[in-house]
């Protein structure tokens, strides 16, 4: 069984999920994501989805705390990623760039040897189930332009924003109103 857990962020809630290897979804509610993910969850796990407890929740939510709070640039929390081989070499080229910074779908692509899978990358990119985690916020477009987000681009200005990644685009007066609020 995959347990799930709602968290509160500064930006919203997102539904957590845990399998018995580590951290498996971190996802936004909004866009239908949930409603996407979760059954390809379940489908790729073989296993049910139920709201229940686990002690990675409350260490995912203190490194989350951490990260919102400026003080954590590296999550440590075991992952379970799973999916086709091209999705999992292109969630780890998402991984491997680092806080802060930020990468085209070109130089992801090039990342993982497939310098012609500009377009793959980017549909992997959006079946990421482990948002921030696997920081597919921190891919942007070749000129430098934001470009789709599962949480939507305000989210993605602010996340990248929080780590001081260079771009021309800066948060909304709403998104930066609501970490500092927190």
């Amino acid at each position: 069984m995959i347990a799930l857990q709602i968290l509160s962020l500064p930006f919203g809630e997102m539904l957590a999920g845990v399998s018995g290897s580590g951290i498996c979804l971190l996802e936004y509610f909004e866009n239908g994501r949930t409603e996407m993910q979760l059954p390809r969850l379940e489908r790729v796990f073989g296993e049910r989805t139920a709201n229940a407890p686990n002690s990675l929740f409350d260490a995912l939510e203190v490194e989350l705390s951490e990260y919102f709070t400026g003080k954590r640039k590296v999550f440590d929390l075991p992952l379970d990623i799973r999916g086709t081989t091209f999705q999992v070499n292109s969630w780890n080229a998402l991984l491997e760039i680092p806080y802060g910074q930020t990468r085209s779908y070109a130089e992801q692509a090039e990342r993982i040897g497939n310098k012609n899978a500009v377009r793959a990358v980017a549909n992997a990119n959006r079946n990421n189930r482990i948002s921030i985690i696997v920081p597919c916020h921190r891919v942007i477009g070749k000129n430098g332009t934001m470009t789709g987000y599962g949480g939507g681009i305000e989210r993605k200005e602010f996340l990248l924003e929080l780590e001081g990644a260079k771009t021309s685009t800066r948060p909304t007066k709403q998104m930066s109103l609501a970490l500092s609020q927190k």
